[in-house]
């Protein structure tokens, strides 16, 4: 027999791997040259202030700083743990005691409301302006075609605008003013009113002080109507600021006007258009928490 064939003689099933010492031993290479102890000492530096005559952190002040850690290993770190040293974001945090209340009050009107009664959402978006700038595109080296508007644009004026959101429709209504005070906000919402008789309303609102005078007296000559006020510095619990949002987008961002009225107009265009094929925003979220901000990168290692 063929000594060759004489070794694979037999079933695979009898065929069992061979351990090998090398197997225990430890992987050849250059060791690691940073630890978990350089991520806890570059989370920490990060807590403190930066040198004198900067006011941010950069990866090559951090491994200044450190002495003995590259500046490569500090980005490294940084995405890890999702850090972006020079990138800023602002928000409003809010601080409302009775925030969990309040939200818990408006989630239920959106999630279950009242038998018989209509949710809306009102606000208002003030001094929109009239912008007038002349528009086009241009072709770039590359072959590609940029729609956009030219650097320079002139004023006309502003314009402020009301709008209430039927919750669970989606449909809107709006009102265009020149200012936003107490007796515009009454205007609007004797309009709103007159549309809903008989009814019972639900109105959602921010705590703009137009909104919530100390004796509202024109409330109570309403007795069909309450209000559900968000927590301070939570707006986004209104749904009439989604509806913002995409008129910003849709309508104000692109628009070229030379007076106030162009603007209204293009605004009812627009409300008209979207009320012929409403849409209602749908709410899922049952439990809605306040956010609390970290001061401390050093926290994230936990």
């Amino acid at each position: 027999m063929n000594p060759i064939s004489a070794r694979i003689t037999g079933t695979f099933d009898q065929l069992k791997p061979v351990k090998s010492d090398r197997s225990l031993s430890p992987r050849s290479g250059k060791p690691p040259l940073y630890g978990e102890e350089t991520t806890r000492r570059i989370l920490a530096k990060l807590d403190e202030p930066p040198p004198e005559g900067y006011s941010t952190w950069t990866g090559s002040l951090l491994a200044r700083a450190l002495g003995d850690v590259s500046a490569t290993q500090v980005w490294r770190v940084a995405r890890q743990y999702g850090i972006a040293l020079q990138r800023r974001r602002s928000w409003c945090i809010s601080t409302d005691p009775q925030f969990a209340q309040k939200a818990a009050d408006i989630v239920a009107l959106y999630l279950d409301p009242p038998e018989n009664a209509v949710v809306i959402s009102v606000d208002e978006k003030p001094a929109i302006q009239v912008l007038e700038r002349a528009q086009g595109w241009l072709r770039l080296p590359n072959g590609k075609a940029l729609r956009g508007h030219a650097h320079e644009y002139k004023r006309h004026g502003t314009t402020t605008l009301f709008a209430a959101l039927e919750v669970h429709t989606g449909i809107a209504q709006v009102g265009h003013y020149r200012r936003r005070r107490r007796r515009e906000f009454l205007d609007f919402m004797n309009r709103l009113v007159a549309q809903y008789p008989d009814t019972e309303l639900h109105v959602i609102l921010d705590n703009l002080n137009t909104h919530k005078p100390k004796h509202d007296r024109w409330l109570a000559r309403h007795p069909d109507v309450q209000f559900h006020y968000t927590p301070t510095h939570a707006s986004w619990l209104n749904q009439v600021e989604v509806w913002f949002s995409i008129l910003t987008r849709a309508v104000l961002r692109g628009l070229s006007a030379t007076n106030p009225r162009q603007v209204c107009a293009a605004i009812d265009r627009f409300t008209a258009a979207r009320n012929e094929h409403p849409t209602p925003f749908e709410w899922t979220k049952t439990v809605v928490q306040p956010v609390r901000l970290a001061h401390r990168f050093a926290d994230l290692r936990k």
